[in-house]
């Protein structure tokens, strides 16, 4: 088991990937809650993907988290949450306390990423290439 908190913040064009690993508590949650302030503005939006996949241990720390972002995009009018591959613990609490509708749920941050940019490509008229077999 790792040591404390590690988070990576991963910036595209189309949203921002926050991926998070190791132990998860009251003090992490201050730092995390920190990290996604600070990246806010890094995709209009903004668009949020969260991978927690690594966390070790997490306590409701989370779900605080994920609600602070929730909260800030209600009062904004906008934005997305994206969790990729999240436990079936997680997915239970998100249930439980009515938060699982407002999050968007994905398998992979690559995949995410791309249909992000296909989305964003097609919304505005660009004209995209799909390689046929």
């Amino acid at each position: 088991m790792r040591n404390g908190l590690y988070i990576e913040t991963i910036r595209h064009l189309h949203c921002t990937v926050l991926r998070a690993g190791g132990e998860l508590d009251h003090a992490g949650r201050v730092r995390f809650s920190a990290c996604t302030n600070a990246v806010w503005d890094w995709s209009v939006g903004p668009v949020l993907v969260f991978d927690l996949a690594d966390l070790d241990f997490y306590d409701s720390s989370v779900i605080g988290v994920l609600a602070m972002a929730m909260q800030r995009m209600e009062e904004q009018g906008s934005g997305r949450i994206i969790l990729v591959r999240p436990s079936d613990h997680l997915l239970s609490v998100l249930r439980l306390t009515d938060l699982l509708s407002r999050v968007e749920l994905r398998e992979s941050v690559e995949e995410t990423v791309a249909e992000l940019m296909l989305d964003n490509n097609s919304a505005r008229g660009s004209p995209v290439s799909i390689p046929r077999p």
